[in-house]
C-alpha cells in the first residue's frame, strides 16, 4: 500500500466556492489525474475515499463539489438545485472545468493524461465535458444515461463506460436507448453495463437521511461497477503510461 496524501482544495464554480478533495499518490513525479463526480447529494466521505483509493493506485485524484461545500440530505432541497442544473448543459459544463482547471494545475498531474468518472450528477457533468470537446482519455458513470443537445455527442474524444441498474426508475429502458443511440450515432466508442436488479445509486453504501424512492444499495454490484471503472482507467489510462 502507498502512501496518499490529501487536501481540501478551494475554487469557484457556479457562483459558490467550491470545496473538492484531492488526493496524491507516492512520490513526486506527475501521474496521470482522474476527476471524480458525487451523487446529487454532493460530495461525502464515499467519493473522498474513492478518490483516496485511486490514489492508491497510483491516480492524481480530485472528487469535486456541486454545491458549495454543503451536502444536501433533504431529497426536496437535493432536487430542487440538480433538476435545473442537470437542464443546462453550460452550467455542467462550467462546474467540471473549473474542477478540471484545479486538477490539471496540481503539480503532480499530467495535464495531458485526465479521465472524468462520475455519479448521477456528477456523472452528468463527466458526460457534458465530453460533450464540449475536452480531451479527455476516458469517461466513466454510472447512473448517469443522460442525453445532451443534439450532435454535441460528436465531440467525445475517448471511450466512455456507462454503468446502470436494471430496476434504476430515474434511468429505465427508454433512457438507456436513447443514451446508446445518441453514443452509435455520434460514433462513440461506448459501453453500457445493465446490473440486474439494481436500483439508482446501487454504488452508494446506505445513508443515515431519507433517500429518494428507488434508491438502494447493492453491495455485490457496487464492487462490480468500481471494478469495472478501474479496468477502463488501466484500460485507457494506464499509470504506466
Amino acid at each position: 500500500m502507498t502512501t496518499v496524501t490529501t487536501r481540501t482544495v478551494e475554487y469557484p464554480a457556479d457562483n459558490l466556492t467550491m470545496i473538492g478533495y484531492l488526493a496524491l499518490p507516492a512520490g513526486a513525479e506527475r501521474r496521470p489525474a482522474v476527476l471524480i463526480g458525487p451523487e446529487g447529494m454532493g460530495l461525502s466521505d464515499v467519493e473522498r475515499r474513492r478518490a483516496e483509493a485511486l490514489a492508491e493506485l497510483g491516480y492524481v485524484a480530485l472528487a469535486f463539489d456541486l454545491h458549495g461545500g454543503r451536502y444536501l440530505e433533504d431529497p426536496e432541497e437535493m432536487l430542487a438545485r440538480c433538476m435545473p442544473l442537470l437542464a443546462d448543459p453550460d452550467r455542467m459544463r462550467g462546474i467540471g472545468h473549473a474542477a478540471l482547471n484545479v486538477l490539471r494545475a496540481e503539480p503532480r498531474a499530467d495535464p495531458d493524461r485526465t479521465a472524468a468518472v462520475g455519479y448521477g450528477t456528477g456523472g452528468a457533468v463527466a458526460l457534458e465535458l465530453g460533450r464540449d470537446g475536452v480531451d479527455l482519455r476516458a469517461i466513466g458513470t454510472v447512473n448517469a444515461l443522460t442525453t445532451g443537445r443534439p450532435g454535441e455527442a460528436a465531440r467525445i474524444r475517448c471511450p466512455v463506460w456507462a454503468g446502470v441498474g436494471s430496476e434504476d426508475p430515474i434511468m429505465p429502458p427508454a433512457q438507456r436507448e436513447a443514451f446508446t443511440a445518441e453514443m452509435q450515432a455520434a460514433g462513440v466508442d461506448w459501453r453500457l453495463v445493465v446490473y440486474g436488479g439494481a436500483l439508482h445509486a446501487f454504488h452508494h453504501p446506505p445513508v443515515d437521511h431519507t433517500a429518494p424512492p428507488g434508491v438502494g444499495y447493492h453491495p455485490r454490484h457496487a464492487q462490480r461497477a468500481w471494478h469495472d471503472i478501474v479496468t477502463l482507467l488501466a484500460e485507457c489510462l494506464p499509470v504506466t503510461d
